[in-house]
């Protein structure tokens, strides 16, 4: 077993050290559920009575909640490490790294499926969804229509036979966009229940990554190892933990599902998929709630649900993209990570849907335009600087970067400063709050509850601004000092 170095006094650490680590881990679950109450109501309160009332009509008390909700969400995540190991992939070599204790430095491969699971997975909802819905027409078939031999029959026949005028209204819209599924409809109803027990559930596999990160062979992150129980745990001791020790040893030349295994990267995998996937599936869950509550789905919710899937789509359609990430190269995988990808992405950028439930705030086709337009040009600025960024760091000599400007550095690497990174040195950080920000428009202006995103991300994008300056400065010394000066703004040029 690995042993654990002694905490340093000038040991580097952030987000406050073992006290700040200790205070975000116990303060973020709050946040959660505060959110979904908050979101609920339509406002902010911190009237104790208040909140009980909701937590408890929200199946907060209710220990069936509880146990569902583990079904759930334990079936959630053992169906998308299936399918990272069932469908067809590309493997990927991501960035060299240095062995824990000094040695050659090597790359590790990655197993990359994300866009294939992203849309097996919403067929395989929609199929499964439609079988349900389709067993409960036929089953008001037989009640309402006994006469009526075929479904066929019953279709033609149902604005006239249904049993209530709410039925033939549910049922059309089914038609036209989907219907309130009971599926669906079940996960609103069980969103902080769910949410609870995902926070815990984030909790103990980050528990037990932190026993793994003492294993032989484990490559630690540069950050992670302070030798504080509390922050490591937070921060992430291992860099990539992985299912199989050594994936070339380890693989069959006739076991598929065993080889891809081999290259299944934990933090990569809950990076991408059960987290940002579950987003797109519970703001369909708010989309067919709000049918039912309201009796119709509103232009503010569709343009949600399409903005909000186009951000979750272009991620795992360029799931590559993330092997050159910080998250992916420099940070562990601990508390921070875990937690933040399973349970704070979907329960927190899910909450504008939360939110359009029950507060439509009506607004007109010209002001869904509008914020459509930010968000194609926070999309158009966080792609395209993103995918210009990903070209250039694989291979800055290729055809596509020979008109492109840069600086050389002592490290041998090279500092683009050509196209949106001449612009700013965090411009796909604009973009993508942009895009953040035309996501809580569609709220209107009746609440701040829904604009918890813009401000939080902000605050998010501030700060790990400020966490990239300084691991670029301790990485390029001087050459960084100079392309600060080539290129001065952070994120809006001749503003920020």
């Amino acid at each position: 077993m690995a042993k654990q170095s002694l905490p340093t006094t000038n040991f580097d650490y952030e987000f406050g050290g073992p006290v700040g680590a200790f205070a975000t881990m116990c303060s973020l679950p709050v946040v959660i559920v505060l959110l979904i109450l908050w979101a609920d109501l339509g406002y902010i309160s911190f009237d104790f009575d208040e909140l009980e009332a909701v937590f408890v009509s929200l199946g907060g008390t209710d220990l069936s909640s509880y146990k569902l909700s583990v079904c759930i969400l334990f079936s959630w995540v053992a169906g998308c490490v299936l399918l990272t190991a069932l469908l067809p992939c590309t493997i990927h070599s991501g960035v060299q790294i240095s062995p824990t204790g000094g040695g050659k430095k090597f790359s590790l491969k990655y197993l990359l499926n994300g866009h294939l699971q992203f849309w097996t997975t919403l067929l395989a909802l929609f199929l499964g969804c439609s079988l349900n819905f389709n067993r409960k027409l036929l089953a008001d078939c037989t009640q309402t229509a006994s006469t009526t031999s075929s479904y066929l029959s019953y279709f033609t026949a149902s604005a006239s036979s249904c049993a209530s005028p709410n039925q033939t209204q549910n049922y059309f819209y089914a038609v036209s966009f989907g219907s309130p599924f009971p599926l669906l409809s079940l996960l609103h109803g069980l969103l902080l229940p769910l949410s609870i027990v995902t926070v815990v559930f984030s909790a103990f596999v980050s528990v037990l990554l932190y026993v793994k990160s003492f294993s032989k062979g484990a490559v630690l992150a540069p950050g992670g190892d302070s030798g504080n129980l509390v922050y490591d745990l937070f921060i992430g001791r291992e860099l990539n933990p992985r299912l199989v020790k050594d994936p070339e040893t380890s693989k069959s030349k006739h076991n598929y599902v065993f080889n891809n295994l081999a290259h299944f990267d934990l933090k990569e995998f809950f990076e991408l998929k059960p987290g940002l996937i579950a987003w797109v599936v519970l703001n369909l869950a708010m989309l067919s709630a709000q049918h039912s509550n309201l009796g119709y789905t509103s232009g503010s919710m569709i343009l949600l649900n399409l903005n909000q899937a186009l951000y979750v789509w272009d991620a795992l359609y360029n799931e590559i993209s993330i092997l050159t990430t910080m998250d992916i190269t420099t940070d562990g995988f601990g508390f921070m990570l875990m937690f933040g990808d399973l349970a704070w992405v979907p329960f927190t950028y899910s909450i504008q849907g939360y939110y359009l439930v029950k507060h439509d705030p009506m607004l007109s086709l010209p002001s869904l335009a509008l914020i459509a337009c930010l968000n194609v040009l926070g999309y158009k600025i966080f792609r395209g600087a993103n995918t210009q960024k990903d070209v250039f760091r694989r291979n800055p000599t290729s055809e596509a970067c020979k008109d492109w400007n840069y600086i050389d550095t002592k490290r041998g690497t090279k500092l683009l400063t050509s196209g949106w990174w001449g612009v700013a040195r965090k411009v796909n950080y604009t973009g993508d709050w942009l895009m953040g920000l035309s996501w809580c428009l569609t709220c209107g202006f009746g609440s701040v509850v829904p604009y918890f995103y813009a401000i939080y991300f902000a605050i998010l994008l501030v700060h790990r601004s400020i966490r990239d300056d300084h691991f670029c400065a301790v990485k390029y010394g001087d050459d960084w000092g100079r392309y600060k000066e080539k290129v001065p703004y952070r994120f809006v040029p001749l503003i920020f």
